[in-house]
């Protein structure tokens, strides 16, 4: 036991570089979220108005669309329909790019004094089409990471504005248990994750192991065990067909998170800074007012989160696919939970819900 501890602490220790490059990148995400927030904590930007925040119904209808929208890429993957693909993953990025690009193009107008609905609405849609066409054209790791960095931010916030804390959390535990289902049972996860690297699509972030390594050279098929050796293969020729036929060189190049595995504990991160009392010391944001029981509990949820992610790269520094949400919404939900009974009290951490 001793010294397998040891090899993955070697393991991690190679690899650091990369994990802390993906650290980064899930604080700077969620951070992002945090920062625009107040802009969209109004009830016309609630995905279901304020009377759904509390309806347990959409979280259920939330989790199908995802369920529905997997399966489909996947089949439109198998069907050889690549650019229907990422036709349609395109302009879902596109519009949460807008979403998190609009409150900075506010902010840099509004200090130039040209602040109008028009140039706000213009500006923010000129970069939205300037940066789904670097991505388009130029989809290296730097790209794919600046798009994904923008569009989880938004993301999280139209959700976590979107449902009380209570909702959030239920729907963290039904994607951690969907998540591990899909890689370990089903795999379809690995064979979806492979589909969008092969597409060079910011479904994911992307953390270089190696200097010069380049995205635009990855191929999507590093996620997967290779197939099994053809029947006509001798028995003792088995283990030098599987060691060619495995990826090796390719999966050690760099490190890949989804989006989702950032996109879940951010989403409770803002949930909490939305619906969690106004206690405590008035905290200036440009776009509004934070108070200091909620960044309190925020930052708690997000520390929570990262001690997950800290859980998951022992696993990921192995070399092996990884569910993500488990650890990662398991120790974000913990971190609300302890920084939420210190900030604002038992009482008040979980709302009441109803189905409809």
């Amino acid at each position: 036991m001793s010294d397998r501890s040891e090899s993955v602490i070697e393991l991690m220790k190679d690899q650091w570089e990369s994990m802390v490059g993906m650290a980064g990148m899930f604080i700077v995400t969620i951070g992002i979220g945090i920062f625009i927030q107040p802009l969209y904590d109004v009830p016309e930007a609630r995905a279901f108005g304020e009377e759904g925040t509390t309806k347990s119904g959409f979280i259920l209808f939330e989790l199908l669309m995802i369920g529905i929208f997997t399966f489909a890429i996947i089949w439109l993957a198998r069907k050889g329909l690549d650019y229907l693909i990422k036709g349609i993953v395109m302009l879902a990025l596109g519009l949460s790019l807008f979403y998190a690009v609009q409150p900075f193009t506010l902010l840099i107008l509004f200090i130039l004094g040209f602040a109008t609905p028009a140039s706000v609405g213009i500006s923010a849609l000129a970069i939205t089409i300037g940066g789904m066409t670097a991505l388009n054209r130029y989809p290296e790791w730097w790209v794919v990471n600046s798009v994904g960095v923008m569009v989880g931010s938004g993301v999280i916030v139209m959700i976590g504005i979107s449902f009380v804390p209570t909702l959030v959390i239920i729907f963290m535990i039904l994607a951690a248990i969907y998540d591990y289902w899909a890689v370990h049972k089903s795999k379809h996860m690995l064979e979806l994750a492979d589909t969008m690297i092969g597409l060079k699509l910011p479904v994911l972030l992307v953390a270089p192991k190696e200097k010069g390594y380049s995205f635009l050279e990855q191929e999507g098929d590093i996620m997967q065990d290779p197939p099994p050796p053809p029947t006509e293969v001798m028995e003792a020729e088995i283990d030098d067909w599987w060691d060619d036929k495995k990826p090796k060189k390719k999966s050690r190049d760099a490190l890949f998170m989804g989006l989702g595995d950032v996109i879940f504990p951010g989403m409770l991160v803002i949930s909490a800074i939305s619906f969690l009392p106004d206690w405590g010391p008035e905290i200036w944001n440009p776009y509004g007012t934070f108070y200091m029981a909620q960044i309190v509990v925020a930052i708690g949820t997000l520390i929570g989160g990262l001690v997950g992610y800290v859980l998951l790269m022992t696993f990921v520094a192995q070399g092996n696919p990884q569910p993500g949400l488990p650890l990662l919404n398991g120790g974000a939900i913990l971190g609300y939970i302890i920084s939420g009974i210190y900030a604002v009290g038992p009482a008040q951490l979980f709302q009441a819900i109803t189905f409809l």
